[in-house]
């Protein structure tokens, strides 16, 4: 299974008010990713415990492949609270399975046919992970102009150091934020007085990218590309929740991207498919053919 697109990072159980559902960015991403038709896996560890062993369980009935190494800590779980908007608040426990992601000769096999890497700062934030990511990305093939290795910031609870950002930007070539952690990136990396679009420009251009994607909430999301900018309003829908919302965006408009569509049609497609899973709950809803139709 040659180009594959991998969602590296948590894999962890969102402990909601009605239940558990399992979660992690790099989960969700890889899930909606192959529903759009495209080979993925997720890259993570679990724990030797039951809820690692549901995780694979849960992994081998959506038919998602995954690699999963086992290590001496407890499988990661996040304490998920939602606000009187359906917008989630986040407990995320510390030294878990996926804090110590290991580069195993699987992982090392599996970057060798990677065409597009999604990968984010939470996983980063032990050093054991992060070494295992950048160790990832180096392994990578170096030669194809149409790799696509997407840093989503997902900025949670300060885990996160400007060190860590400054090198993931750096190594990427798409980058995805949304308009809060916009704010937070230029306080520490010094741009403030300037507008929104602005901040995104400077950026684009400090890190070489070939694109960056910024959402905003209900205001809409943009897609910037040297010389031009695409701009999706946010469809109005009622919301269930929000969590995976992001990461079905992200997914949707890579695999549209791969499959050759353009910025334009790939961002409305993402759109689309964001405002979908909000009306679901939990973040890997089943999306339905006219979206995944492409």
């Amino acid at each position: 299974m040659n180009n594959v697109v991998v969602g590296m990072g948590e894999a962890l159980w969102d402990v909601l008010p009605e239940g558990k559902k399992i979660g992690g960015a790099p989960a969700n991403f890889a899930y909606h990713v192959k529903q759009f038709g495209l080979n993925s896996c997720v890259v993570s560890a679990v724990g030797e415990d039951a809820l690692g062993d549901e995780i694979r369980m849960n992994f081998d009935k959506k038919n998602l492949n995954y690699i999963l190494p086992v290590v001496p800590y407890p499988t990661g779980t996040v304490q998920v609270e939602l606000d009187g908007d359906g917008v989630p608040q986040y407990d995320i426990k510390e030294n878990v399975a996926w804090d110590n992601i290991p580069f195993t000769a699987q992982i090392d096999e599996l970057a060798a046919r990677t065409k597009a890497v999604c990968f984010g700062s939470l996983a980063q934030r032990n050093v054991v992970s992060r070494k295992t990511i950048n160790t990832f990305l180096d392994a990578m093939p170096q030669d194809d102009p149409e790799q696509l290795r997407v840093f989503d910031i997902n900025l949670r609870q300060g885990f996160y150091t400007k060190e860590i950002l400054t090198n993931s930007m750096e190594r990427c070539n798409v980058l995805k934020i949304n308009d809060e952690e916009l704010v937070t990136i230029s306080r520490i990396f010094g741009y403030p007085g300037i507008d929104l679009q602005d901040k995104c420009w400077i950026l684009l251009g400090k890190y070489n990218l070939k694109m960056l994607i910024l959402t905003c909430g209900i205001n809409g999301s943009y897609v910037f590309t040297p010389g031009q900018v695409s701009f999706q309003p946010t469809p109005k829908v009622d919301v269930a929740d929000t969590v995976g919302a992001g990461d079905s965006f992200t997914a949707a408009f890579i695999s549209n991207i791969l499959k050759g569509k353009s910025v334009q049609e790939a961002h409305k497609c993402a759109v689309d498919t964001s405002a979908f899973v909000c009306t679901q709950n939990g973040a890997m809803p089943v999306l339905p053919d006219s979206l995944t139709n492409i």
